[in-house]
C-alpha cells in the first residue's frame, strides 16, 4: 500500500458515509481535532440529522479543515435543484418538470428523511444550507504524501479518494465520473494511474475497513451500526472509530 517517506505535513483523514448520523461526525471531530477530514458523500438520507451533518461539514469546508466529496445520494439531491435553478432562468415548463422528477428521485431514495427533518422541503422552499452545501462537492481529489489535496493528478505518488469506485466507462452512466458515484467492487477491475498506489471508497457496506485488490472500502453502515472508519492517509491500515 501507499508510504509516504516521511510524517505528512498534516493528518489527513477520510470520512466515509454518515447518512444522517452527526454524533459520529462530532465524535470523530472530537477524536481528532486537528485534522483534514476527506468527506466521501453520503453525508445525508436515512439517517435523523441530516442538515446538520451538512452544516457541520460545511463549516468544516468553510475553515479550511475539510474537503467535501459528492456521493449518490448527494447526486441525487441536487438533481430538483440544478433544474429548478435553470427553470428560474428559462421559464421553460420542460425544464420545471425536469425539476419535479429530479426531486421525486431523491425523495423515493432516501431523501424523504431529509424533508421529515426539514418539516418543509420542496423546490421552491429548499433549505439554504443545504443548497449551500450541495454546491460545495467535488467529484474526486488525490493527496499526496505530504497531506495535500489536488483536483487534478499530480505528478508524483499519490492517492485517489472518490466515493464509490475510481472513474470507469459503464454502459449505464453518461461519464466514468458519474460510473465512480455508484459502482461496486463487482463492477471491476479498475485502473488506476501509474503513479497512484491505491484508490479509497465508501459506498460499498463492508463488515470491517477491506482491501479488495488497489481499493480501499470504508463503509461500515454507520446509519445503523454506529460504527465508523477513519482512514488516515499515509498510514497502513484504516482505524476504526465507535463512539
Amino acid at each position: 500500500m501507499y508510504a509516504s517517506t516521511g510524517q505528512p505535513d498534516r493528518q489527513v483523514l477520510v470520512l466515509p458515509d454518515l447518512h444522517g448520523r452527526a454524533d459520529l461526525l462530532l465524535a470523530a471531530l472530537e477524536f481528532a481535532p486537528q485534522a483534514h477530514f476527506i468527506s466521501l458523500g453520503d453525508a445525508l438520507d436515512r439517517g435523523p440529522k441530516s442538515l446538520e451533518c451538512a452544516e457541520i461539514l460545511l463549516d468544516l469546508h468553510r475553515a479550511g479543515r475539510a474537503t467535501l466529496l459528492m456521493g449518490n445520494h448527494e447526486r441525487m439531491a441536487v438533481e430538483g435543484p440544478k433544474w429548478y435553478r435553470r427553470f428560474r432562468e428559462t421559464g421553460q415548463p420542460e425544464d420545471y418538470r425536469r425539476a419535479l422528477e429530479g426531486l421525486q428521485w431523491w425523495m423515493v431514495n432516501g431523501g424523504r428523511s431529509v424533508r421529515a427533518e426539514a418539516g418543509e422541503l420542496t423546490l421552491e422552499r429548499f433549505p439554504g444550507p443545504l443548497l449551500d452545501y450541495l454546491d460545495a462537492l467535488e467529484r474526486l481529489v488525490y493527496v499526496d504524501p505530504a497531506g495535500q489535496i489536488h483536483r487534478e493528478l499530480p505528478v508524483g505518488p499519490s492517492v485517489m479518494v472518490v466515493h464509490a469506485s475510481p472513474p470507469k466507462a459503464h454502459p449505464q452512466y453518461p461519464s466514468p465520473e458519474s460510473a465512480a458515484l455508484w459502482l461496486r467492487p463487482f463492477d471491476g477491475p479498475f485502473t488506476l494511474p501509474p503513479t497512484v498506489a491505491y484508490s479509497v471508497h465508501g459506498h460499498t457496506p463492508v463488515r470491517v475497513p477491506s482491501q479488495l485488490g488497489a481499493q480501499v472500502y470504508l463503509d461500515l453502515g454507520a446509519y445503523e451500526t454506529g460504527r465508523l472508519a477513519l482512514l488516515p492517509l499515509g498510514e497502513r491500515r484504516p482505524s476504526d472509530l465507535e463512539p
